[in-house]
């Protein structure tokens, strides 16, 4: 959400979903019996994904919800190694290794040249008096993102384009 959005009851659901189907696992410390991390917990279960719980006291109603996830099989958690051995067979990297700097092994796709006058013309082309996004104009011009954001430059220090919200650009009329 942007900034300054107050939450709301009903946007929490959408998160949990985003949360659980970007995750390899989900844990659960503390969940009372109607917890929305237990809502997070069962759609994780139903993408596939590992549940975790912490186990608690038996007594504490903070922990009714994780002692449930338990009970219906997700994998207890006492240390942080449980989660990461748990996971390591299901990652695609290396858990416990740092990672390597390599080089590239082949030049950069586009050139560092400045962009010539055709590329400034392609990309005033591409610009207009409605709001476009820069990403756009990058796509349809198909130059670096360099070379659109130095003509964007110039054209704004020269007076010929407007900034709107969002990062949305277009091009001054004249008067």
């Amino acid at each position: 959400m942007p900034f300054g959005w107050e939450p709301r009851a009903r946007d929490f659901p959408r998160r949990n979903r985003l949360i659980a189907g970007a995750s390899l696992g989900v844990v659960v410390v503390e969940a009372a019996t109607r917890s929305g991390s237990l809502i997070t917990a069962r759609l994780a279960g139903e993408f596939g994904r590992l549940v975790f719980a912490v186990p608690g006291s038996p007594l504490d109603a903070r922990s009714q919800g994780t002692n449930e996830l338990l009970k219906d099989g997700a994998l207890i958690v006492t240390t942080p190694h449980d989660v990461v051995q748990a996971l390591a067979p299901l990652s695609q990297y290396d858990l416990f290794s740092p990672p390597l700097a390599e080089e590239p092994e082949q030049e950069p796709r586009f050139s560092l040249l400045p962009p010539d006058d055709s590329d400034r013309a392609r990309i005033v082309d591409a610009l207009g008096p409605t709001p476009t996004e820069i990403d756009d104009i990058i796509r349809h011009t198909e130059l670096s993102a360099s070379a659109v954001y130095l003509v964007l430059l110039e054209l704004d220090l020269a007076g010929r384009l407007h900034r709107h919200a969002g990062g949305l650009v277009s091009l001054a009329m004249d008067p």
